[in-house]
């Protein structure tokens, strides 16, 4: 009997490099360029299952709908895929040039696996004594033989694999990215098109006055969108489904939305995550904000050094170079800031964390960062719970024990952001 090829997408150790992005959802739910590597995965229209940190085990299973793998996977044929994979077409196609290889062969790259096919017959060993093993760690199992396969050089697939290394990286995919994946959408997707570059969903409504400048890109209204009057909207655009596009936005240069957004004021360049808020006026460029974020009035961010140059970025243990000349601010799950917070250049917001004044300095996660002040204190995970059960109602959306637990998680697994901070003052 054959059996189906089926797909684990898996989290490896470089995972953790995402951080705040991926604190507290699996890499391969990373928006990029209005898609997810899931999305992708889909296409393929195989079984997926994920292999993500055990903190994420209940959310994957609930949002996302995966399973994890277990030993009846033994001897049939697996597509392993990393989920820190780009979510681009190039990416999709090579992986679909995998699917029917009949013989086994792993991709590399400086970080470890990229890519690997078991073949039917594979046998899970344990990755230190070789020996078969049943359902515990069965993952360990999983890559250690994918280990064992022949290396495949990238020159024979159709396109060099692409991945995530740093938070940086995922604004410079989505810019390079978003052409493309808009006139995907536009011809995969069921839109009416109401002017030249303007695409809509039946139920989308666009405010009166509104600006269109589909010049660079075109824009893309997905369901129940609503756009205010005076609003200029310049491509490529992407707001999803049950997006609030406040009157007198201005939304410009690779601009993607999630669903259940908020969004008002200048915002360039940007990716924003489902149910995250930035509904009055203030600049938002080349940035990515997690899921569950607040901006308040006013708030700013600076993209572009004064002096013009390539921005680097000092991540844990590493500076590093980003050859990008904008680059914004990355900013985790949970975040909110008071009015008029202005956040330098390049910046790191961790989850969980409350900004007040000017942000000159990466900010640990569960932090009250008012350095302008000389204040910093840690946020307890209760204070964050409640928060989160005020924020959902607020959307009509259950707070699940789940949710709750993802908190205390994402407090426990970022303790040493905060011990590591020089100038956190517990209280």
């Amino acid at each position: 009997m054959v059996f189906a090829m089926r797909i684990l997408c898996f989290e490896d150790a470089a995972t953790a490099k995402l951080a705040p992005i991926v604190t507290g959802r699996p890499a391969y739910a990373i928006n990029c360029a209005s898609y997810h590597l899931l999305d992708w995965l889909q296409r393929l229209e195989r079984v997926v299952l994920g292999s993500v940190r055990p903190h994420l085990h209940t959310i994957q299973s609930l949002d996302y709908g995966l399973s994890t793998a277990n030993s009846e996977l033994s001897g049939k044929p697996l597509l392993l895929v990393n989920a820190r994979m780009v979510p681009s077409k190039a990416n999709y196609q090579a992986l679909k040039s995998l699917l029917d290889r009949p013989t086994g062969c792993r991709i590399e790259d400086s970080q470890g696996i990229v890519a690997a096919v078991l073949p039917e017959g594979w046998k899970p060993c344990d990755p230190e004594h070789e020996a078969p093993v049943g359902q515990v760690h069965f993952d360990e199992t999983i890559m250690a033989a994918a280990a064992g396969q022949p290396l495949l050089d990238q020159s024979e697939l159709s396109a060099k694999f692409s991945l995530f290394e740093w938070p940086h990286e995922v604004v410079a995919w989505h810019m390079k990215l978003m052409p493309e994946n808009m006139e995907i959408r536009i011809a995969e997707d069921d839109y009416t098109q109401l002017q030249d570059g303007l695409f809509v969903a039946d139920d989308a409504v666009l405010g009166e006055y509104a600006i269109i400048d589909s010049s660079d890109g075109p824009i893309l209204l997905d369901r129940n969108v609503k756009v205010g009057p005076f609003c200029y909207l310049s491509g490529p655009v992407y707001a999803g489904p049950g997006t609030r596009i406040i009157e007198h936005s201005a939304l410009k240069d690779g601009v993607a939305l999630g669903h259940t957004v908020k969004i008002g004021g200048e915002v360039e360049a940007s990716v924003i995550e489902s149910y995250s808020n930035k509904q009055h006026h203030g600049f938002l460029g080349h940035s990515y904000l997690g899921s569950w974020i607040n901006l308040g009035a006013g708030t700013c961010n600076s993209d572009l050094k004064n002096t013009y140059g390539k921005i680097n970025i000092e991540y844990p243990g590493e500076r590093v170079a980003t050859d990008m000349q904008f680059m914004g601010c990355i900013m985790g799950d949970y975040a909110k800031t008071a009015i008029n917070t202005g956040i330098f250049t390049g910046k790191i917001i961790g989850v969980g964390s409350m900004l007040y004044g000017f942000v000159t300095s990466h900010v640990p996660s569960f932090v009250n960062y008012a350095r302008l002040f000389g204040q910093m204190a840690e946020i307890p995970p209760d204070v964050m719970i409640n928060t989160q059960a005020r924020m959902f109602s607020r959307r009509s959306v259950e707070q699940r024990d789940c949710d709750m637990q993802l908190i205390r998680d994402m407090f426990r697994l970022t303790a040493e952001e905060r011990e590591q901070s020089d100038d956190l003052s517990l209280l």
